[in-house]
């Protein structure tokens, strides 16, 4: 899948096979948090819709503890997958914010990762203005680099 996406090409007969085995799962604790942002990550890239499978992973996510299980890509590749996808969930999307306002700074954050994190929560419309409050002091407050 995520070789498929990377290269810009698409098998829909095989997302959609890959979809129905994962949402036919009883529980999705068999994937790692990078591998469950792969897969959304791999579909949304390709152009692949499945609502129900991007339900599903947001619930997995959801059920979550806590996300420290995801490195900081991950997170972002995740929020960026849904809102690309179409699939605005905004209990994930509050999640992964509370998340991040968790975090003591952004310092281990990309670039990418931030402007990625941005855009999805702008393109779902989703306004969370701790998140927004903490990149902006972050990114006004020096020294400010991004790695």
């Amino acid at each position: 899948m995520w070789a498929f996406a990377k290269a810009g090409g698409s098998n829909p007969g095989l997302f959609q096979k890959i979809a129905r085995y994962i949402i036919g799962l009883n529980d999705l604790n068999i994937f790692k948090s990078q591998e469950l942002s792969n897969i959304v990550w791999s579909f949304a890239k390709a152009g692949e819709s499945n609502p129900r499978l991007f339900q599903k992973i947001a619930d997995r996510i959801i059920e979550s503890t806590d996300l420290n299980s995801f490195n900081l890509q991950a997170l972002s590749n995740t929020v960026w997958a849904f809102a690309k996808a179409g699939e605005p969930h905004p209990q994930l999307f509050h999640k992964v914010a509370d998340h991040i306002l968790s975090l003591d700074n952004l310092r281990s954050f990309s670039s990418k990762d931030v402007s990625q994190i941005l855009w999805a929560y702008s393109n779902v419309g989703i306004v969370h203005t701790a998140l927004f409050k903490k990149v902006h002091d972050h990114a006004t407050v020096p020294p400010y680099v991004y790695n």
